[in-house]
C-alpha cells in the first residue's frame, strides 16, 4: 500500500448485524443448482423473524423447478452494499435450505410484502433457512464513521 491509498481492512460481522444488514437491502442473489451447475438470479426479499429469506418467483420459474414440490434444496442467498468508488461497505452472505412455503396465509402475507420488479406473474413463495451466515464490511480505518460500523482491529 503506498501513502495516498487509503488503510482499509476487512471487518467480520457476527450473525446478528450481518442479518440487519440483509434485512436492510432491497435486493440481493440467489444461488441455486441448474442442470447440476450453479445459476444465480437477483430477487428482492424479506428476512423473517430476524432470520428466514423470503423470496417470491414464479411457479414456472427455474428457481421454484430448482426447490419445486415439498423437497428442500441448498442454496446461497446474497446482498451487499459496497460503493465502487470508495470501495467500502458490506456484504453478508447465506447458506441453508430452501423449500416452498405452502400455508396458504403466509403465501398472501409475503405477497402483500413482496412486490414483483417485473410484469410477470410471482405465484411461488420459497423460504430460506439461514444455517451458515457470513457477513463482512469493508472500512476505511481512517474514517471514523462506518456506516454504523463496529470498531475492530479484525483483518
Amino acid at each position: 500500500m503506498n501513502d495516498t491509498e487509503p488503510d482499509r481492512r476487512i471487518v467480520d460481522l457476527d450473525r446478528a448485524t450481518a442479518l440487519g444488514l440483509l434485512a436492510s437491502a432491497p435486493f440481493g442473489r440467489i444461488v441455486f443448482m441448474r442442470d447440476a451447475l450453479p445459476a444465480v438470479r437477483p430477487v428482492n426479499h424479506l428476512v423473517e423473524h430476524d432470520d428466514t429469506v423470503i423470496v417470491r418467483t414464479g411457479v414456472t420459474s427455474k428457481l421454484t423447478t430448482a426447490v419445486g414440490g415439498n423437497s428442500v434444496v441448498v442454496v446461497t442467498y446474497e446482498a451487499d452494499d459496497i460503493d465502487p468508488i470508495d470501495r467500502l461497505g458490506w456484504s453478508v452472505t447465506v447458506t441453508g435450505l430452501a423449500r416452498p412455503v405452502t400455508d396458504a396465509d403466509r403465501i398472501a402475507r409475503y405477497e402483500r410484502m413482496l412486490t414483483p420488479w417485473v410484469d410477470k406473474t410471482m405465484d411461488s413463495v420459497i423460504e430460506i433457512e439461514t444455517t451458515i451466515v457470513t457477513g463482512i464490511r469493508l472500512i476505511d480505518c481512517g474514517r471514523t464513521n462506518h456506516h454504523n460500523a463496529p470498531r475492530s482491529d479484525t483483518t
